[in-house]
């Protein structure tokens, strides 16, 4: 074993790219361009050109770099120790681009290969060697869009998003490296961003990227925080995906997952011997239903190691928003834990306040150093303010996944419309909330897997009616106050559900039934992008009247849909039965006529084409209404009306 004689503080001259000052910062927690100084770099020290390692492991007994550079010697090249902050250093001067390492931490008088935390890419699993790559030499051609993003107005603007797993949308030739048929980032761009235009979403959003061990976690279970997984290819790879976008006026979200990461013994597990990144009590330290280890949002490390990741996705690929992934797992110390265990915070409640403190931090950095950036909580309680800023004592996220709306609508949705009525308050409640928090609508992958069936798939009634009501469904979704979002096969009617392993259904676009729907998705976009009444009050109760939610027992309901100025309107009526609503009278403001600018019905869209023609307003008080219309309410249809001239 080797003694440990490679220490030095920071009064020592020592040679690397640590100063005194980073080694101050990361104690506190603050050094929030940590990746800039730990991890692989490449650079010139004293006119040598080489790569400079740095890792943080206060208790390791020795940290070695092994690597194509050395032979993969372990005695070959060993780190000098910060002794104040447990960081070890070291410059190799023959070390270049592209080639493999692993750090070799000593520990209980054993030594362990790790992969490096801070790596910026590694081998295609199920290898687990990290490369080393400059990420400043891709030339990006999206300047435009950065500028107008830092001017980005996201509460008043539309947002809809289209959710991807990059392994799966489509499948291309067998990638050779690692022999399963996964295409290219660059691939996956040249198709999916002429696709995502086509059909009119200002967004997408990319199921985790970072690298992972396990496929069938879709990217959950993260053992590279700063490496896009090389599945689909480089990290270059992965900048010409996001410029691509950007290029074309469209905004890359990407799934980021803080709350928890993988046992595989080469991450950041046990690192240095210690629970390191996880909390040493497995009460606290272990997701036992996911198999994973819970991060430590006690260290202040931690929380920069985290925190510092949030900002690099940003920083070094332009990434437009984070969609933080399982906040209440982070949130409540008794998720997913029964009675006994689980350890109550110094209050004895069951809040975890450091988990709190951490996604308060991170949405003020990212959103303070960022403008325009956004983040997004897929949080599914009552916790309150999540999107109140952080200094009334919320969290700080721009928006919230609405869960509660979400399951619903689906549950309303499910059912046989003779039996809906019943249900009315599922289709009314989620109004007594909207404005509670700022939200998003939500049918994520989440919906279509584990036995959950399709979106298409849970509809009742015959083939008819089920591509009529997923028309519907995605209609009551876009004139609904709150920002939009639907996954990947959704939009043309999938009827399986998602398989990570396989690719969507193309094949059924060969159908006008799912033509029909992509079109219908793809004029919602277009509609709720052109008018301002459908989303600049999203999260203000100015933006959305009731004309008549009480119908249950026809299950109809109708309300207004505002801009900021408050003359500018739609008018919308939702009809959830098959059956045709001859002479439907209708509360309206004024006695204007009245055009009919969107009809889930339409023929172009496979419905029965029951469409109305323009109706002038009778000046007759109506529903707490000044005036009323009497219109033709298409079955299992949504009808859009605007005031002409309007």
């Amino acid at each position: 074993m080797a003694d440990n004689t490679n220490e030095t503080t920071n009064e020592t001259k020592h040679t690397g790219l640590i100063t005194g000052y980073d080694l101050h910062l990361l104690g506190q927690g603050k050094h929030w361009q940590s990746y800039e100084k730990l991890g692989a770099h490449l650079c010139t020290l004293d006119g040598v050109d080489g790569v400079n390692f740095a890792v943080w492991a206060p208790n390791a007994t020795s940290v070695r770099v092994v690597g194509d550079f050395n032979g993969w010697n372990p005695e070959a090249n060993f780190l000098w120790k910060f002794q104040d902050n447990g960081i070890w250093e070291t410059f190799i001067p023959n070390a270049t681009e592209g080639m493999l390492y692993k750090y070799v931490i000593e520990f209980d008088g054993e030594l362990h290969e790790k992969c490096d935390p801070y790596a910026f890419a590694s081998e295609c699993p199920p290898k687990t060697a990290c490369r080393i790559v400059d990420l400043n030499r891709f030339q990006w051609q999206d300047s435009d869009w950065l500028e107008q993003r830092g001017h980005f107005d996201w509460q008043h603007k539309p947002i809809s998003v289209y959710e991807v797993h990059l392994g799966s949308w489509k499948r291309g030739e067998t990638n050779p490296e690692s022999g399963l048929p996964w295409m290219n980032y660059r691939e996956i761009a040249d198709q999916l961003v002429d696709y995502v235009k086509a059909l009119n979403f200002t967004h997408i959003e990319l199921l985790p990227v970072c690298e992972h061990p396990l496929t069938e976690s879709w990217g959950y279970q993260i053992i590279e925080y700063y490496a896009p997984t090389a599945r689909y290819g480089s990290p270059e790879d992965f900048m010409y995906l996001v410029d691509k976008f950007h290029q074309n006026g469209i905004g890359v979200l990407l799934d980021w997952v803080p709350a928890h990461f993988v046992k595989d013994a080469k991450g950041l597990g046990r690192f240095d011997g210690t629970a390191l990144y996880e909390y040493e009590d497995p009460r606290l330290g272990e997701h036992a239903g996911w198999g994973t280890y819970v991060c430590n949002y006690r260290r202040n490390e931690v929380q920069n190691f985290l925190i510092s990741n949030a900002l690099y996705w940003v920083e070094k690929f332009h990434i437009d928003g984070l969609r933080v992934d399982a906040v209440a797992s982070m949130l409540y110390l008794d998720y997913d834990r029964q009675e006994g265990a689980w350890v109550p915070n110094q209050f004895g409640g069951h809040e975890n306040i450091e988990a709190a403190n951490f996604l308060r931090e991170m949405n003020k950095q990212v959103q303070n150093q960022h403008p325009g950036v956004i983040t997004i909580a897929e949080e599914s309680t009552a916790w309150p303010g999540v999107t109140q800023p952080g200094y009334v004592g919320g969290l700080g996220f721009c928006l919230k996944w609405n869960m509660g709306w979400m399951h619903d609508i689906l549950s309303y949705m499910g059912d046989d419309p003779l039996y809906r009525k019943y249900h009315h308050d599922r289709l009314t409640f989620g109004i007594m909330y909207a404005f509670s928090e700022n939200f998003m609508l939500p049918f994520s992958h989440d919906e279509i897997v584990h036995g959950k069936a399709s979106i298409l798939g849970r509809m009742p009634g015959d083939l008819w009616r089920k591509f009529a009501n997923v028309r519907l469904l995605y209609s009551f979704q876009w004139t609904y106050p709150g920002k939009k979002l639907v996954f990947m096969g959704d939009e043309f009617g999938q009827w399986k559900e998602w398989n990570c392993d396989g690719e969507l259904q193309w094949e059924l676009l060969q159908y006008q039934t799912h033509q029909g729907v992509q079109k219908c998705v793809a004029d919602l976009c277009q509609l709720y992008r052109t008018e301002p009444a459908l989303y600049e009050l999203d999260f203000d109760t100015n933006g959305f009247e009731w004309i008549d939610c009480s119908n249950r027992d026809v299950s109809t309901i109708t309300y207004i849909r505002r801009a900021k100025n408050s003359d500018e309107y739609v008018i919308v009526a939702c009809n959830f039965t098959p059956e045709v609503r001859h002479d439907f009278w209708i509360g309206v403001p004024e006695p204007v006529e009245y055009h009919e600018i969107f009809n889930s019905d339409a023929s172009a869209y496979g419905g029965s084409d029951v469409r109305n023609t323009p109706v002038q307003a009778v000046p007759e008080p109506c529903q707490n209404q000044n005036c009323h219309i009497r219109i033709t309410l298409p079955p299992l249809g949504v009808v859009v009306l605007k005031k002409a001239n309007g």
